[in-house]
């Protein structure tokens, strides 16, 4: 099955700083790519679980007797670590958003690019698709979704042309949508609108900033003491509830302060931000937007 190469690749297994006898986490496997390089560096008493909930992903398994791929989303890391007999561990890679694969699967109705039924589930069996969300949420739930998850500022007048269309007939695929809300596409800004459609949809119809969220938490009661979190976001608004975890250990509010005034935070952050050379943008133009954070846990 045809994965692309990972985004930063070798700069977010090197902030992991693998010990050859650590216990470590891929919680988005995908072509496993990464996990393949973690295990590269691991010895063999070194033990890599890896979590993808997308069962295209877990055809790639590895034959590897250090290795644990798990079929679930990794909103359940801490629950199935703990069924696997292992409640720390040295490290945490994640590589958010949707794989260059699912993006590549016409199918799957995440692109732009292709006319598929709206569908866009990571998890395959998962009930709610894009098709839901366009065609029976109300105007005002949509345009929030529209808003808060695309950063859209025409979100009502879309979300009002939306309604008003599938009250003639529903909105099945990809390209009928674009038709819909064709006058909101002005030929210079087309594909970076669209794009920013198709996200807030997608990130509803997978809760995907509820479960970053959820997952994020759970990384500072799982990692041992120095243990390393290394991860990739490709879009603000999970660079930012990453880049939160990191300062502060939590996404609203303060942090406690400790008898000296001093904030008491979970992490320390680890180098500066990294983003991906030109020539790796050359080579994988989803790279562009990649940002790398990398933490340690106090």
């Amino acid at each position: 099955m045809e994965y692309h190469n990972p985004v930063l690749l070798q700069e977010s297994v090197d902030g992991l700083d693998i010990k050859p006898d650590g216990i470590y986490v891929d919680v988005t496997f995908g072509g496993g790519g990464h996990s393949r390089e973690i295990l590269k560096r691991l010895g063999e008493k070194g033990k890599l679980f890896a979590f993808d909930q997308d069962l295209d992903a877990i055809k790639n398994t590895i034959d590897d007797e250090r290795f644990v791929l798990i079929n679930e989303n990794f909103r359940f890391v801490k629950q199935f670590l703990r069924l696997n007999g292992y409640k720390k561990v040295d490290g945490i890679l994640a590589d958010l958003g949707v794989s260059s694969h699912q993006f590549d699967v016409a199918e799957r109705g995440f692109s732009t690019r292709f006319d598929a039924e709206l569908d866009m589930r990571m998890n395959q069996e998962g009930k709610k698709t894009a098709y839901d969300v366009v065609n029976f949420y109300s105007e005002e739930v949509l345009a929030n979704v529209l808003f808060q998850y695309g950063e859209l500022r025409g979100s009502r007048a879309m979300a009002a042309k939306i309604v008003e269309a599938r009250q003639e007939s529903k909105i099945k695929t990809s390209f009928e949508l674009k038709n819909v809300l064709s006058k909101f596409l002005p030929k210079a800004k087309a594909h970076k609108i669209l794009a920013q459609i198709f996200q807030a949809i997608r990130i509803e119809v997978n809760k995907e900033l509820e479960v970053l969220k959820e997952f994020l938490l759970q990384t500072i009661d799982l990692l041992e003491e120095g243990g390393k979190i290394s991860i990739i976001s490709y879009h603000s608004l999970e660079d930012r509830l990453v880049k939160r975890l990191i300062q502060k250990g939590m996404f609203e509010g303060e942090p406690k302060r400790d008898f000296y005034g001093n904030f008491t935070v979970p992490f320390k952050k680890d180098g500066k931000l990294i983003v991906p050379n030109k020539e790796e943008i050359s080579k994988n133009s989803r790279a562009r937007s990649a940002k790398l954070r990398v933490a340690f846990k106090i």
